[in-house]
């Protein structure tokens, strides 16, 4: 009797073993939807001198503190720049008309293609950059507006974020325009002027589209890259920003109260309050990784994790919650499974002795696309009910924000652009992605449903640490790449009708 059971569990556990191994080598590959493109030749480019470019760009301090910046009498970094644009990439300035934006300073050229039934190609970059942290200036390796060329690097703010991507496709533009290269579908290019703060240049610039009736079949932004040892390989991958997360700010308030220091009671304000956050941090959203972008990344990520991890995600019926708490303890990995819960900003007593009567909380959300700003306010009242005297509200001045932006479609002509060039750039694997910030393209999911946030570029962990930070940076390859890889993405969408 015991040797039938000993056998019975055997086979069950030689069956179960069985599962998971066919699972984990069965597991993920390539989208199936991706069809192959062969990538034109492009023009020439000059890499060292759209270095230098990229360099006298940076020195342009068009930096953005708050909405409504640049304010009046501040705007001429940004007019400075713009007249360089135009006569350092005359070409181009030729080919396409150029507008101002009405109620800013972005920019929006439309070069004209000679079929007028072809949806456009919308082209995104923005012009402003954030600040430098005061008394940081001196850690950087080279003075952070300089733009100066050192070790095969271009130093500056706004490097990666997004003069890069400004200048590369500037370059390529160009270069295409100088080579004769006339356009069937028309090409349009949107520079944003205060994406860091609001986004309204480009807010205005979508609109503004939109009343003309224009759809584009792609809007292409600033978010990924292809990612040197990355943290869900370890090697090199490029990723496709896909969509992006959303923002939602509450405050959580407790009235109670007040009086003086020397007799406290218990459960005061701040002492709910308290509560009240670790409640939240204690009982986080919940995890999905289920539905796309995420499912997707993984599956198509899969081919090249260590064996172990593509077992995890193959089998996530029976490693689920150990992914789930592996990638919680990792911000940026968490990030991407579920959306996030951030208490930024506290308030409570004005002095030392006295009791506050009113403490509150500022708590930021960055939305998950499988989530809603509805259900993020039931979680929040859900974990907090216990706590007597707390009151839920939105962010600070009523402000919500924006829920995460739809998935843009992964079988189509301009996905499949996008990855031949990602593939082409980076010679990594490709795969889609959940951009963690918000970036302007956000606005351009009213025009159209293909919306997408990739730089075609290489970097390191370590170069993207200087992202809003100290020694920002991009190499001069990168800088040629950039060029390159648009240049590509402009004649491919061209040559490939549908």
């Amino acid at each position: 009797m015991i040797k039938r059971v000993l056998l019975i569990a055997l086979a069950g556990l030689l069956l179960l073993v069985g599962i998971i191994l066919f699972r984990t080598f069965t597991y993920g590959g390539a989208p199936a939807d991706v069809r192959e493109i062969a990538l034109p030749a492009t023009p020439d480019i000059n890499t060292d001198r759209a270095a230098q470019n990229l360099s006298r760009a940076i020195q342009f301090k068009t930096i953005t503190l708050q909405a409504g910046d640049p304010r009046e009498g501040q705007e001429g970094p940004w007019l400075d720049m713009q007249a360089w644009m135009e006569d350092t990439y005359p070409a181009f300035h030729a080919a396409a008309n150029k507008e101002t934006i009405p109620g800013g300073y972005s920019l929006l050229f439309t070069w004209q293609g000679s079929d007028a039934g072809l949806d456009p190609l919308l082209l995104m970059a923005h012009q402003d950059v954030v600040p430098v942290n005061i008394g940081t200036e001196g850690d950087w390796d080279a003075p952070p507006f300089s733009g100066e060329i050192k070790n095969g690097y271009v130093y500056g703010r706004g490097t990666i974020d997004d003069k890069g991507s400004m200048i590369g496709l500037l370059e390529a533009l160009d270069a295409l325009a100088r080579n004769g290269f006339k356009p069937k579908r028309t090409v349009l290019l949107m520079l944003g002027h205060d994406e860091e703060v609001s986004g309204s240049g480009a807010a205005a610039g979508v609109q503004l589209l939109k009343s003309r009736g224009i759809t584009p079949i792609m809007a292409l932004d600033e978010g990924f890259m292809a990612i040197e040892n990355n943290p869900l390989t370890g090697n090199t991958m490029a990723f496709i920003g896909v969509a992006e997360k959303g923002y939602l700010t509450l405050q959580l308030t407790v009235t109670a109260a007040g009086g003086h220091s020397s007799t406290p009671p218990r459960n005061s304000a701040t002492v709910l309050l308290s509560r009240a956050l670790v409640a939240l941090d204690e009982n986080q959203m919940p995890a999905d990784l289920s539905k796309p972008p995420v499912s997707t990344l993984f599956a198509t990520a899969a081919p090249d994790m260590p064996f172990a991890q593509r077992m995890a995600f193959a089998n996530q019926w029976l490693f689920g919650g150990m992914i789930d708490g592996q990638m919680g303890n990792i911000p940026t990995a968490n990030a991407m499974i579920r959306t996030t819960t951030a208490p930024t900003m506290l308030t409570g007593s004005a002095k030392e002795n006295v009791l506050a009567q009113r403490a509150s909380a500022i708590i930021n959300f960055r939305i998950h696309p499988n989530d809603t700003e509805e259900k993020i306010v039931e979680h929040v009242k859900r974990a907090t009910k216990d706590i007597e005297g707390l009151e839920v509200s939105f962010g600070r001045n009523g402000i919500r924000g924006a829920g995460a932006s739809p998935v843009s479609p992964m079988d189509n002509l301009s996905y499949s652009v996008l990855y031949a060039v990602a593939a082409d750039s980076s010679g990594a694997p490709v795969t889609p992605g959940l951009v963690l910030g918000a970036t302007d393209g956000r606005y351009a999911t009213e025009i159209t449903d293909s919306v997408y946030r990739f730089m075609p570029a290489i970097m390191s962990t370590e170069d993207l640490t200087g992202f809003h930070g100290t020694n920002e940076r991009l190499t001069v390859e990168n800088v040629g790449r950039l060029a390159k890889g648009y240049a590509q993405i402009v004649l491919a969408m061209d040559a490939n009708i549908e």
